[in-house]
C-alpha cells in the first residue's frame, strides 16, 4: 500500500518532531531531507519533507512546498499535512499564510484548518489565542525571537494578515463536544465563507477529535500535535498495521557530541547542565566574522575530548548577547554565520568517528544534514515529547537527534544517550 500520510515540514526540527509523534501512535514514517530526487523508502504509513522556508522570501517557501507536494503525491499519499511549528513563528508577510493557500490552491480544496496546539509541550489554542504554557505566546519570550518575533498571540488576526482568504475560528465548545460537531463546525464556517479556520485545541482528546473530523480534508496545517489525532483516525478506520513495531531503528555505534544553535530559553537551559556535566566550547559569531578559523579550532578541542564521552559545542547565548551581537552583524549575517560553522564542525567531526549527535535548532539542524549529505532519515522513539532518535539512511549510517529550540526538558541532552537503541 502507498503511505497514507505526506507531510511538508518548514524546518527540520519540526519535521523531526512530526514524523516522532506519528511514529509513536504506530505510523511507520520516514523523513526526507528537502524535495527528494528519489523513490521513497517501501513499507511507510507517513513520510515527511523536511524543507527550510520557515524565514526565506514566501515565493520560494511556496515553490519549494509545491515541489515537495507534487514528489508526496507521485508517492500515492492520500492525506497531506503542512506542518508548522507549534509556536506559530511566521512575520506579516508569511510563510504559514502564503504556503497554506498555495497548497489549498494545488489540491483544488477551499477550506483548510490551522492548528498549532501540542498539549505536550505546553501549546494549546484558547479562543483563537495561542499559548505557551501559562502565558500568552508573545509574553513566552517568542516575542524576542531573533528571526520570527510573535508579539501577538491572536492567530486569527496573525493569519489574516498573511492570507487572501478569509480566516475563521471554531471554539473550543465545539471541539470539546467530539468528531461530529467539529464537521458541523466545519460546514457552517464553509458557508460564511471560511477558508483558513483556526481550531482551538487544549487537551490531547481535542487533537483526536479533530482528526476525525478532517478525514475528509486533502489538506491540513498545524503543528507536530495534530499528528495524533491524524494518526488515530487512520488507525479507527483500519488502515494502520496492529503489529509493527513503527519505532524500531538499528544499533549505531561511534563517538557522541551536542551541537547547539538554538538561543531559545528551552536550549539555553540545556546548555547550561550540560556545561556542567561535560566538556563545552563556545562559538563566537564575531570571531568568525573577523576571519578567525573557529571550526579549526573547535575541532581540534573535540579531537582530545571525544573519547571520553559526549561533549558540547554551542554558539546559544542569552537574549542580550544574541541582541548585541545581531546589532553588529545583522541578524541574518549572524544566524548565517552560525549556521555555516556548526555544519563544518559537524562533519569534520563526523571524520573523527562521531556517529551519534544531537543538534538543537531548526535552522542549525536544517545546514547540518545538509553538510553531512543525509538525504533521508527512519524514525525512531521519543527521547522527549516530539523529539526523537533518528538513523540516516545514508553511509555512513548516523544516529541522529534533532530538537527544536524550545523542546525538551533541562537535562535533555545528557539523559538523551540512555535512550539510544
Amino acid at each position: 500500500m502507498p503511505p497514507l500520510l505526506g507531510a511538508i515540514a518548514d524546518d527540520f526540527t519540526g519535521a523531526t518532531d512530526l514524523a516522532g509523534i506519528l511514529v509513536k501512535h504506530g505510523m511507520r514514517t520516514a523523513q526526507m531531507i528537502g524535495v527528494p530526487r528519489q523513490p521513497p523508502p517501501e513499507e511507510l504509513d507517513a513520510i515527511v519533507v523536511a524543507l527550510k522556508t520557515r524565514t526565506i522570501a514566501p515565493e520560494e517557501a511556496v515553490a519549494a512546498s509545491l515541489a515537495a507536494l507534487a514528489w508526496l503525491q507521485e508517492a500515492g499519499c492520500s492525506q497531506f499535512i503542512f506542518k508548522y511549528c507549534s509556536t506559530f513563528d511566521s512575520t506579516k508577510r508569511g510563510n504559514i499564510g502564503p504556503v497554506a493557500e498555495a497548497l489549498m490552491n494545488a489540491l483544488q480544496t477551499g477550506f483548510t484548518i490551522a492548528c498549532p496546539a501540542f498539549p505536550a509541550n505546553g501549546r494549546a489554542v484558547f479562543r483563537g489565542y495561542l499559548f505557551a504554557g501559562d502565558v500568552l505566546l508573545n509574553e513566552s519570550g517568542m516575542q524576542n525571537h531573533p528571526l520570527t518575533p510573535m508579539t501577538d498571540a491572536n492567530l486569527v488576526r496573525v493569519l489574516q494578515n498573511q492570507s487572501a482568504r478569509k480566516i475563521g475560528l471554531i471554539r473550543h465548545e465545539r471541539v470539546s463536544q467530539g468528531a461530529a460537531e467539529i464537521e458541523r463546525a466545519f460546514a457552517e464556517a464553509r458557508r460564511q465563507g471560511t477558508g483558513i479556520a483556526i481550531v482551538d485545541a487544549i487537551y490531547d482528546s481535542d487533537l483526536v477529535a479533530i482528526g476525525g473530523a478532517c478525514r475528509d480534508l486533502p489538506l491540513v496545517t498545524g503543528g507536530s500535535g495534530l499528528g495524533i489525532g491524524l494518526a488515530a483516525n487512520f488507525r479507527a478506520h483500519g488502515l494502520l498495521t496492529k503489529d509493527a513495531d513503527a519505532g524500531q531503528l538499528p544499533h549505531i555505534d561511534g563517538l557522541a557530541a551536542v551541537i547547539s544553535g538554538s538561543c531559545s530559553l528551552a536550549t539555553q537551559r540545556q546548555v547550561a547542565v550540560m556545561k556542567n556535566a561535560a566538556p563545552a566550547f563556545q562559538i563566537d559569531p564575531r570571531r568568525v566574522a573577523e576571519g578567525a578559523d573557529v571550526v579549526a579550532e573547535a575541532v581540534e578541542w573535540a579531537s582530545t575530548r571525544l573519547s571520553a564521552g559526549p561533549l558540547l559545542i554551542y554558539a546559544t547565548a542569552d537574549d542580550a548577547e544574541v541582541r548585541s551581537i545581531q546589532q553588529q552583524l545583522g541578524a541574518e549575517r549572524a544566524g548565517a554565520l552560525v549556521e555555516g560553522a556548526l555544519a563544518a564542525i559537524a562533519c569534520r567531526l563526523t571524520a573523527l568517528g562521531v556517529r551519534r549527535l544531537i543538534v538543537a535548532g531548526g535552522e542549525t539542524a536544517g545546514a547540518v544534514v545538509g553538510a553531512l549529505g543525509v538525504s533521508g532519515l527512519r524514525i525512531g522513539k521519543e527521547i522527549d515529547p516530539g523529539v526523537p532518535w533518528t538513523t540516516s539512511i545514508d553511509e555512513p549510517p548516523l544516529a541522529l537527534a534533532l530538537k527544536s529550540g524550545n523542546f525538551g526538558s533541562d537535562d535533555f541532552f545528557l539523559k538523551a544517550w540512555s535512550t539510544l537503541p
